[in-house]
């Protein structure tokens, strides 16, 4: 399993509650664009729209040996879940405070996988909170490394 892409700034601002593993739904240069690197997961998020999830605003870069058939940078790509999944997501993402949103992009065997978490916001105070708390493991670690 590599990891392609991690969405670092959706655990600063969300606590992740729940994590799903879905496949995307991709065109040819896509995929080739993916393995290369150049996928961008910043302000992306998942939609579910008539039983269907779709992944909206995640810019995969055009191919770099591709032609004018080339992909839409930003077009809406599908995700492949479960009824059942899906089902779970929608009741969940409708509660107030609640998105889906993307986390990490990586290839498991030829496949190209999505990782997306249920997700509730942080507030300003507790983003501050959870630096402090951080800051604070990187100092204890620092010191016991030192005896």
């Amino acid at each position: 399993m590599k990891t392609i892409a991690q969405n670092k700034k959706a655990y600063h601002d969300y606590y992740i509650e729940e994590t799903y593993e879905a496949g995307l739904s991709l065109r040819g240069t896509e995929v080739k664009s993916i393995r290369e690197g150049r996928i961008n997961l910043k302000d992306s998020y998942v939609v579910i729209k008539d039983l269907q999830a779709y992944l909206m605003n995640c810019h995969i870069s055009p191919y770099s040996h591709g032609n004018i058939m080339n992909h839409d940078p930003l077009r809406t790509r599908k995700l492949l879940l479960n009824k059942k999944e899906i089902f779970r997501l929608l009741g969940k993402s409708q509660q107030k405070g609640y998105s889906i949103i993307p986390l990490k992009v990586y290839f498991k065997g030829p496949y190209a996988k999505i990782e997306i978490g249920l997700a509730k916001g942080k507030r300003e105070y507790e983003k501050r909170e959870s630096i402090k708390e951080r800051e604070a493991k990187k100092e204890i670690e620092r010191t016991l490394q030192r005896q």
